[in-house]
């Protein structure tokens, strides 16, 4: 064998050796998923985030072959589960919920990370903030209740998910719309805010009607006013702010995200997967039971959400001036 053989051979052996090397990754992301995945939810359990999330898991059984498990990761108003993600190998199998708080609280000085570090799957939901008090509270209108506020500030307590968190800015931009100044009392996500609300440590809630149906369903507690454009299904009698002279719209978004580095073949799975789950009807009758607002774009429609929420939320803390 003469030496221009040898070395055709030896350029053809190395060229295949590299070639069945990058053939190995290929393959292993196009049974994606060949394990369970992880959506790791931010707050803590019960909330409407969390139901969000369990509901998903449960209508995705029937377009993978593997499980997907919930993880809860409260703490810091979110930052803490969304760094744990980011910082995950970005391989598909750990992924998060997302929400307007990703957008919030870096431009409080309480993350570093932005909205750049994921890569957005798809939009699930949008939701209204609301303010929502005891049944039994005295104020039966919006406006008795930021009377009562005006009137004594520290003694209206009104509970949020956690510093920078959506629900928090929404008590906020109603206090700068209206002059009235509340006790902003945070907790780790809006199920304990809410369960201090029924334990009477506070006197309200700023978070969605999702988050309080089951309660205002049994008569413990009632809505005085939801911050949207239009009234909210399943709480029609509900005035919203407008009504109420009150221009203030506000709310939050859930969706799912994937490290930033993601492959683009998982994407495009995690794309189609959550396509055909989010179409799932189970999936929109337990959104509907859970008075949580059904919507769904796409990865594309969803980043253009990001960047122009962003820039809102970013405009929003400067103007009235949020500290953490």
């Amino acid at each position: 064998m003469n030496t221009a053989t040898l070395r055709g051979l030896a350029a053809f052996t190395a060229a295949a050796a590299l070639s069945l090397g990058l053939a190995a990754p290929a393959a292993a992301q196009s049974d994606f998923p060949n394990h369970t995945v992880e959506l790791l939810v931010p707050y803590q359990p019960g909330g409407g985030t969390d139901g969000l999330a369990r509901t998903f898991a449960d209508a995705s059984r029937k377009h993978m072959a593997q499980s997907m498990v919930i993880i809860n990761r409260p703490g810091a108003g979110g930052a803490i589960g969304w760094t744990e993600v980011i910082n995950a190998k970005p391989d598909g199998y750990k992924l998060a919920v997302l929400t307007v708080e990703l957008l919030t609280l870096p431009h409080l000085g309480l993350a570093k990370f932005n909205y750049d570090d994921f890569q957005p799957i798809a939009q699930l939901n949008a939701d209204p903030a609301a303010i929502t008090v005891k049944a039994d509270a005295p104020w039966n209108t919006v406006e008795e209740f930021l009377a009562a506020a005006r009137k004594d500030p520290e003694g209206v307590r009104v509970g949020n998910s956690g510093n920078g968190s959506i629900w928090h800015l929404a008590a906020a931009a109603l206090e700068d719309k209206t002059g009235a100044k509340f006790n902003h009392i945070p907790f780790q996500g809006a199920a304990p805010a809410v369960l201090a609300l029924l334990g009477g440590h506070i006197e309200a809630v700023a978070v969605s009607p999702a988050e309080v149906t089951t309660h205002v369903q049994s008569g413990k507690l009632k809505l005085l006013m939801v911050m949207a454009d239009q009234r909210v299904k399943g709480f029609e009698k509900v005035p919203t702010a407008k009504e109420r002279g009150i221009d203030l719209s506000i709310g939050t978004w859930r969706g799912l995200g994937a490290p930033k580095n993601t492959p683009p073949e998982v994407m495009a799975k995690l794309r189609e997967i959550t396509a055909r789950t989010a179409a799932e009807p189970m999936m929109r009758e337990a959104m509907e039971k859970q008075n949580l607002g059904y919507v769904y774009t796409d990865g594309a429609v969803f980043k253009e959400t990001l960047a122009r929420d962003n820039a809102y939320y970013k405009s929003l803390i400067a103007k009235l001036n949020i500290k953490p």
